[in-house]
């Protein structure tokens, strides 16, 4: 296992509880190097959204948690936000949630001269995702996908 991975399965046991304590979800934990800085992330949901203020009473507690237990031996910086509206579909829940929705699906390399696709989320399994584009039928290798999330329509 990776320094990555390890720090973010040790900040996802300590932040669990804390985020189910409030009746929110825990969507995600990443620990991921921009721009020379290490950050912490943690993204929290619940029906409605989440306000600054969630984030801010999750951030307190967590961040006691966090010293208290001292794994991250790098300095970092550690967040904790809503996914937003356009959230990456990652966890099983995810996806069962976004059925029937529309989705925007961005693939590593061209299929049919295209990288970008988007329709709506029809069926999915732990090798595939289908979605249906104008009357049609697409479904994608998950291992093909770089990117899927909800669309953002206006």
């Amino acid at each position: 296992m990776s320094k990555k991975e390890d720090y973010e399965q040790k900040a996802e046991a300590l932040l669990a509880p804390i985020v189910e304590a409030e009746g929110f979800e825990l969507v995600d934990v990443e620990y991921v190097k921009e721009a020379g800085e290490w950050y912490l992330r943690s993204y929290i949901d619940k029906p409605g959204g989440i306000t600054l203020d969630d984030c801010e009473a999750v951030s307190r507690v967590f961040s006691e948690k966090l010293d208290e237990e001292d794994f991250i031996k790098e300095p970092y910086i550690m967040e904790i936000s809503s996914p937003g509206l356009d959230r990456p579909l990652k966890k099983e829940k995810d996806y069962q949630r976004s059925i029937g929705k529309r989705v925007e699906i961005r693939t590593y390399r061209p299929i049919g001269k295209e990288k970008e696709f988007c329709g709506t989320l029809t069926a999915y399994d732990n090798n595939s995702v289908t979605i249906e584009e104008e009357g049609q039928a697409l479904t994608f290798d998950k291992k093909d996908i770089a990117l899927i999330r909800l669309a953002v329509e206006f």
